[in-house]
């Protein structure tokens, strides 16, 4: 009843316009004019490129660090494990609110630590107003996203790793096979289906991003719309902002391709990707 009768509303919604102040049904309309009308399209492919770089950079950097940690925490001798795990754990917790404006007073070129802490190791010419530059504002927050969310696929890789059975650890051991050479060749292939899991969660939780954004951009998604999402789009498009009135159909709209979108992607990753795992596995 939460999530199902408002889900329908919202694509109900997409298909009516209001004309005179009364809604009246405009079929695909709605979807054509945020396709090809310039007063839409070059916002919505730009925030869904944007989408595309954003879910890439968790794809490419977060679920590896998450694994490499995952691997470093299996370990059967390390010490202190458990305070690792939380510790790795923890920004994972935060609301994406404070961790936005955390780390926009952390890269803040008048206030930061940021600036000071590389100048201490001698790397301050590195140092730039990285959310305010058009290049690097997206990469940014991506790489703070990362930071608070690497602990997911720690703790799911982590969870996978001590599922595996003693047997097969131990028949590796006999053949010679031990440190991070079992890890690749015996261990890791065993956890792909998990790996698989975490990369869909990750595409559903980035393409559905909006609050990290706006707390430390704003809601147009500064500069110059460079770090606009399909979540801050759909927020500007459905309530307005400034001088641009909001148009609750076309919000719905983006919605619902968002959800078309996602769903998309889900299910042809369960039909081609997740079941290939699966074979692969047993």
């Amino acid at each position: 009843m939460v999530m199902i009768v408002p889900l329908f509303g919202t694509m109900y919604l997409s298909f009516f316009r209001e004309v005179d102040n009364v809604q009246r049904f405009s079929g695909l309309l709605n979807f054509r004019t945020l396709f090809f009308d310039e007063r839409w399209s070059a916002g919505f492919w730009n925030a869904l490129g944007n989408n595309v770089w954003f879910f890439l950079i968790h794809l490419l950097v977060q679920t590896p660090i998450g694994v490499f940690l995952a691997a470093i925490l299996a370990t059967p001798r390390l010490r202190f494990k458990e305070a690792y795990r939380a510790a790795i754990f923890m920004p994972y917790i935060l609301s994406p609110v404070i961790v936005g404006i955390v780390w926009k007073m952390i890269l803040s070129p008048l206030w930061g630590v940021a600036p000071s802490i590389m100048a201490t190791v001698g790397l301050k010419s590195l140092f730039g107003p990285y959310l305010g530059n058009e290049g690097s504002a997206l990469t940014t927050l991506a790489l703070i996203s990362v930071w608070q969310f690497a602990g997911f696929p720690m703790l799911m890789v982590y969870t996978a790793l001590l599922s595996i059975p003693d047997e097969v650890t131990e028949a590796a051991d006999c053949d010679g096979v031990t440190g991070w050479s079992q890890f690749w060749r015996i261990q890791l292939p065993l956890v792909l289906p998990t790996i698989g899991i975490i990369s869909i969660l990750t595409f559903i939780g980035t393409f559905n991003a909006f609050d990290l954004v706006y707390v430390t951009q704003g809601p147009q998604a500064g500069p110059s719309y460079s770090t606009d999402l399909l979540g801050t789009y759909l927020y500007r498009a459905f309530f307005g902002m400034q001088l641009q009135q909001g148009d609750p159909n076309m919000g719905a709209t983006i919605a619902s391709v968002m959800f078309i979108i996602i769903m998309a992607i889900v299910c042809l990753y369960l039909y081609f990707i997740q079941r290939r795992l699966r074979r692969y596995q047993f």
